[in-house]
């Protein structure tokens, strides 16, 4: 039998509210992440690592550094008819942007016209996992199922927190409900003190997934959303399938490691998942080059540490430093450490973010903080060492009490 044509379509035009001021100047999938990536990078990388190399990536607010590194990054062989193409919001179908998920899919289908695929992997573009989609495909087409959503087992406590499966009991790998954050879930089965909450991927068949959203299209009620509308749609036509992530194994990874899966939606939980990095036994391990992720960064020199006298050593511990760092005579701990970052000495960084570019002064601190691109940290300047005067500044600090600074700005003494 032959392999289905196989589209991918990553979402890929989130706001990103509730990350700003980090989503100020960028949209959600460029934020960058573990010093070297975007978001958008670790779904295009579980996409290759797949095998599937026909890709659109949907943009649409503040999209010009996204387009602009999917272009330039992620380049495939025209020869083989491959390709990641980012797809700008085009207003095919009247003159308002994307109104939901499921309406970017519908503005689009002249896409899915031109390469008609079999299949319609559909992803989206801000979480930080590893996930091979062969696998997820393979189920569905053995289950039946017109559309199938992924799902990852999380505590019952948090189901408030996410679009919750339910699978029916007589089968568990098709859907019987799909509830948005539940207040009663109910738990599995196998397991009653977890629920299945949706990863927000999705493997529909193409046909059912083309007049899904025409008629939701249709329907003036609809939010245009593919978990809140064109779900509960296959779920009423008894064609919903669930893909358990515990199933997925990804090549390379651990037991530690092997359901990893973020949403990295807010501050907070941004700062978190990079902190998953830089353990010695790292919850998400970068270094699994059995599954490798991918990104752009070329002709940077390596990172140096200078300076070994009397009262200043340059030297970092329990950090992720990339390339083009200069630790001269300062001190990095527990942090992630971006590209063309220079410490000067006598400085110190730890529990830190920082992002690319940035330049902090002699006997400068910073604790607890994430500088985003081109932050100038002024001699003797302190961030993320007094909450209230930060605030004063007109930096967010968030509930756990990170400091978040937007881009390019000068912190003064």
């Amino acid at each position: 039998m032959a392999s289905p044509r196989v589209l991918a379509i990553v979402l890929a035009g989130g706001e990103g509210k509730r990350l700003m001021p980090l989503t100020q100047d960028r949209a959600k999938p460029a934020v960058p992440f573990g010093g070297l990536y975007r978001l958008v990078d670790f779904a295009l990388s579980n996409l290759v690592n797949s095998g599937y190399l026909q890709i659109v990536v949907l943009t649409q607010y503040k999209s010009h550094s996204l387009d602009r590194h999917v272009a330039k990054t992620w380049r495939m062989s025209p020869l083989l008819g491959n390709y990641v193409a980012p797809v700008p919001a085009q207003q095919r179908v009247g003159k308002h942007w994307y109104l939901g998920s499921a309406d970017a899919i519908f503005q689009c289908l002249n896409i899915i016209a031109d390469e008609r695929p079999d299949i319609v992997v559909v992803v989206g573009a801000d979480h930080v996992y590893r996930m091979d989609f062969e696998q997820m495909v393979a189920a569905h087409i053995d289950s039946g199922a017109e559309l199938t959503v992924s799902a990852i087992r999380q505590p019952i406590e948090m189901a408030d927190q996410f679009g919750v499966i339910e699978a029916r009991p007589d089968d568990p790998t098709r859907i019987a409900a799909f509830r948005e954050k539940p207040t009663d879930p109910v738990g599995l089965a196998d397991s009653p003190g977890e629920i299945l909450a949706s990863m927000g991927n999705y493997v529909a068949n193409a046909d059912a997934l083309i007049e899904a959203v025409t008629r939701d299209a249709e329907n003036p009620t609809s939010k245009h959303d593919m978990g809140g509308d064109i779900v509960p749609y296959f779920v009423e036509r008894d064609t919903a399938g669930v893909y358990d992530f515990i199933r997925n194994d990804v090549a390379g990874s651990t037991d530690r490691d092997r359901d990893y899966w973020r949403d990295v939606g807010t501050l907070d939980a941004y700062y978190d998942a990079h902190l998953d990095l830089i353990s010695i036994n790292p919850v998400f391990n970068l270094y699994n080059t059995g599954w490798p992720l991918f990104t752009g960064y070329a002709g940077l020199p390596p990172a140096k540490f200078v300076h070994a006298g009397p009262g200043r050593l340059g030297h970092a511990a329990d950090s992720l430093v990339s390339p083009g760092v200069i630790v001269s005579g300062a001190t990095v701990s527990g942090s992630v450490v971006s590209p063309g970052v220079y410490l000067h000495s006598w400085s110190s960084v730890s529990d830190s973010v920082i992002l690319d570019g940035c330049t902090v002064g002699r006997h400068a601190q910073v604790h607890r903080a994430i500088l985003d691109k081109h932050v100038v940290v002024e001699e003797r300047a302190r961030v993320g060492i007094d909450a209230e005067h930060d605030r004063a500044r007109g930096f967010t600090v968030t509930e756990s009490g990170i400091t978040v600074v937007p881009k390019g700005t000068r912190i003064e003494a």
